[in-house]
């Protein structure tokens, strides 16, 4: 049975776990969720995600959701084919380095890239003005922690240490979303060592793949 993967073809999290198919070789059947119109938020979806968002999967009648969670399975269960050690499992250090890794993008990256663009993209998708306070505080915060993240990728190629895994491909949505055209804010490319990371990722053809769309 192909991987049923719940979600809408562009939101950030459907794409996360798309790429992380694409790296592992999975295949996937994409079944749309139409968020727009509130699907996500009727009983048939929220039986499987009760949280009433995207995305989730089916993998032959086991559900799992929440992005994060959904990608280390896929990355432990298929870790023969595909990229290897997207979560290095069988050393200890470097499952702690991953680890790591993993918790700075989710408490220093991912709370203020969203808070950037829910101000900036996602209110006005939804006819609300962008408080610029908000963003900016949003913004400076941001960078600061960029800031960290050149003086850790000095001494390493990825985040958690020279080969690439899981914690680095979950800062590629929100990441394009904010040097994308019609924001471009030039919070990777003024940092020597993070734009040289950036690039690597966003650049794997996992991601091309993806990017407009899983």
């Amino acid at each position: 049975m192909v991987l049923k993967l719940y979600g809408l073809s562009i939101s950030t999290k459907t794409r996360s776990v798309a790429q992380v198919c694409k790296e592992l070789n999975v295949p996937y059947e994409l079944v749309v969720v139409d968020i727009r119109n509130g699907e996500q938020k009727l009983p048939k979806h929220t039986q499987n995600q009760p949280f009433g968002q995207v995305p989730y999967i089916d993998d032959d009648g086991f559900v799992l959701y929440e992005s994060r969670a959904i990608a280390r399975y896929l990355a432990k269960k298929y870790a023969g084919q595909g990229t290897p050690g997207l979560i290095p499992i069988n050393d200890p250090k470097a499952e702690a380095q991953f680890e790591c890794a993993a918790s700075i993008e989710a408490f220093n990256f991912d709370p203020f890239a969203y808070g950037v663009a829910w101000e900036k993209v996602f209110k006005l998708r939804r006819g609300l003005q962008t408080d610029e306070a908000r963003m900016a505080e949003m913004l400076a915060t941001l960078n600061t922690k960029l800031d960290a993240y050149e003086v850790i990728l000095a001494k390493q190629t990825y985040l958690a240490g020279d080969n690439v895994t899981l914690a680095d491909f979950f800062h590629l949505p929100l990441g394009t979303m904010l040097e994308g055209p019609g924001f471009e804010l030039d919070i990777f490319s003024k940092r020597p060592n993070v734009s040289r990371w950036w690039k690597a990722i966003s650049t794997r053809p996992s991601w091309l793949a993806v990017k407009d769309g899983a």
